[in-house]
């Protein structure tokens, strides 16, 4: 039964990950007829569905009208977009193609630029929310495009997400969600700071961060991740080389803008210990183990007496 506010429409889905399965599961279950195309194995609920699977991203481009992307990074959105068998070869006039991956703001105006000399419209938009917002269709998206545009494919973003916004033209969207990745790592490294500070100093960590969840340190990051330092629970959840992946483009970014992003370059520099210990996988709450190392301390020990 279609529970979209719009018809049936011819979708197309390229890319069937933890993230993109349950986003175009959203699609399927409202009604529309999907195309998909995955260079991975096809998840269970996407075979089980009435989506069509098909044998290359030019054929999704061309049975649908509008064309959904969830890839890991630029040089997979390239390759996806413009390599043989690519999206572009399939488009037409009046198509749109919907970038929901987290990629470069630089790269996506150009993208948007050849997608346009097509004949078709383009919008960036990436999402945060993780794994959990994408099955509850609670994403945030960010959106760079032209209104009209936005206006066309707002109602399958209302599929996929709740707090959904047009930030402004091509690559503005990527370039929120950059920014929203810069405040995620530095609020991830203050928790993890502030927790190990408070755990050496021989406080219990656990009571501290519940007094500090009824003040103005308050935050989902201390609410969430806070908790995960203190179990010491760093399970995948959004893994520390995605993380490394988007504050690579902040800097990258900010170095070509001419940009001084001091503290996102020592988060980085965690992150980037973390992985060069078999931390990639990590939950990126796991920064803290880069600093528990450099204290010679975890969160959790009994400190040594004091001097």
């Amino acid at each position: 039964m279609n529970t979209s506010s719009t018809p049936s429409r011819r979708l197309g889905f390229i890319g069937l990950g933890i993230m993109g399965a349950p986003m175009a599961a959203h699609l399927v279950a409202a009604g529309h007829q999907l195309f998909v195309h995955t260079r991975s194995h096809y998840p269970d609920a996407i075979v089980d569905s009435p989506a069509v699977r098909c044998a290359s991203a030019a054929e999704v481009a061309r049975q649908a009208d509008i064309v959904f992307l969830m890839l890991p990074d630029t040089p997979d959105v390239q390759v996806v977009l413009f390599g043989p068998g690519g999206v572009a070869e399939g488009l037409g006039r009046d198509k749109v193609v919907v970038d929901m991956s987290s990629i470069s703001p630089i790269a996506t105006k150009e993208f948007a630029q050849r997608i346009g000399e097509l004949g078709s419209d383009y919008l960036d938009a990436p999402v945060s929310g993780g794994e959990v917002g994408a099955r509850n269709a609670a994403l945030t998206i960010m959106v760079g495009g032209e209104p009209r545009v936005f206006e066309r494919v707002r109602p399958l973003f209302e599929l996929m997400g709740r707090n959904i916004t047009l930030v402004g033209g091509n690559g503005d969207g990527q370039t929120a969600k950059v920014a929203n990745q810069i405040i995620v790592a530095l609020n991830i490294e203050a928790v993890a700071e502030a927790l190990l500070f408070a755990a050496r100093a021989g406080a219990d960590p656990a009571k501290v961060r519940q007094a500090l969840m009824g003040g103005f340190a308050s935050s989902r990051i201390l609410e969430l991740h806070g908790e995960r330092m203190i179990r010491r629970s760093f399970d995948p959840g959004f893994r520390i080389e995605l993380h490394q992946k988007d504050l690579n483009l902040a800097l990258s970014s900010a170095r070509a803008l001419g940009v001084a992003l001091p503290n996102t370059a020592t988060a980085q520099e965690l992150f980037n210990a973390c992985a060069a210990h078999d931390g990639k996988s990590w939950d990126h709450s796991a920064m803290v183990r880069a600093l528990e190392k450099l204290a010679n301390f975890e969160i959790g020990q009994t400190p040594p007496p004091s001097r």
